[in-house]
């Protein structure tokens, strides 16, 4: 039976010709969390999982799966002899194997037998399924396989390359949780990767976000989300509205008023971070509330997300979770009201 193991990455640097796409990235991966790689097309992403996996040598630094160092100066074990386990977007399936040949494929005769096999398919949600062909199955179920194949073995780590990509919004929801809950009950060490905010805050227990080969922030989803590491990171993950401000002695200036800010940040020229769930909106203009006109609305069932215009040209972004009880139209006047403090951060190329 394997053992789960950390991951770390110190000072990691991989460079394609002028490019370089990891430029000294340092990552611990708890044994037995899931760490998602958070950042847009390019950012590295990609580049850090292929060299944890074994597909690519490192330039400069080192990798650990538990405390064997798989790559570093003079070392570089083969990806067969890492014990990592990789679930590719398309998923990969052998299509002329049934699903539990595809998820058996690789395990010893006597792991086969052992039942292993029909343990990892009912973590996956997919028991009873195992004469089928992958050709039977749905884009989810195929995906699922793929996790049940590389959970099979047991190995150090999972390393998921945005294996929800090719699933239409609804279905990825329910198969993401549900990969998650079976990572969650074998006890695995994973590392899902990954430029979809919403998956990474949902699924992982702590998030590294990743912008031209360095990781900016690794933390849990809520201290990303409410803490971002910089007016970057802020505007990448999740919505932002991010106003010009001129800060003193803990109070900010802002289009939206007067904020209170942490006596520890910035002060003189600066940006403010304000989410759209912050912002309160009344039905009309009131005292102590800064005028606005609703120009645009995104309904999304549960809450919506309107697009507002200050009076002094300022855009913003308000969400609104009591949309039955308080409609509002395009062209309608409200007030505008923050609610508690605001985050900032130094900003010394705004100008006025």
């Amino acid at each position: 039976m394997g053992e789960i193991a950390s991951l770390t990455v110190r000072g990691a640097h991989k460079s394609y010709g002028p490019v370089a796409a990891l430029s000294g990235v340092d990552l611990e991966v708890p044994a037995g969390g899931v760490t998602a790689v958070l950042g847009p097309s390019g950012c590295g992403k990609t580049t850090l999982l292929r060299c944890v996996a074994g597909f690519v040598r490192l330039d400069a630094g080192e990798i650990l799966v538990g405390e064997r160092r798989v790559a570093g100066p003079g070392a570089h074990a083969a990806p067969e002899r890492r014990r990592v386990a990789v679930v590719p977007q398309e998923g990969a399936l052998f299509p002329h194997l049934s699903v539990a040949g595809n998820v058996g494929y690789g395990l010893s005769r006597a792991q086969r037998r052992s039942g292993r096999v029909d343990e990892v398919l009912a973590l996956v949600g997919l028991a009873g399924l195992g004469d089928r062909m992958p050709h039977q199955l749905s884009g989810g179920q195929q995906q699922r396989v793929a996790v049940a194949r590389a959970l099979a073995p047991r190995p150090r780590l999972v390393l998921l390359d945005e294996p929800f990509n090719g699933l239409d919004a609804g279905l990825r929801v329910e198969v993401r949780r549900d990969v998650r809950a079976a990572l969650r009950a074998d006890g695995a060490t994973a590392v899902l990767v990954t430029h979809d905010q919403g998956e990474a805050l949902s699924v992982a227990d702590q998030v590294a976000v990743m912008r031209a080969g360095r990781i900016l922030q690794c933390a849990p989803p809520a201290q990303v989300y409410r803490s971002p590491a910089d007016s970057w990171v802020a505007n990448f993950v999740g919505e932002a509205v991010l106003l010009p401000a001129q800060i003193q002695d803990g109070f900010a200036t802002t289009p939206l008023g007067t904020l209170t800010v942490p006596p520890a940040g910035p002060s003189g020229t600066a940006l403010v971070l304000v989410r759209p769930e912050q912002l309160e909106v009344l039905p009309s203009p009131a005292d102590g509330t800064v005028p606005a006109t609703i120009t645009g609305q995104d309904f999304f069932g549960h809450d919506a997300l309107l697009a507002l215009d200050l009076d002094g040209g300022t855009r913003v972004s308000a969400r609104l979770f009591d949309v039955v009880s308080h409609p509002f139209e395009v062209g309608t006047r409200v007030g505008l009201r923050v609610r508690g403090p605001v985050l900032a951060y130094p900003s010394p190329r705004l100008v006025g």
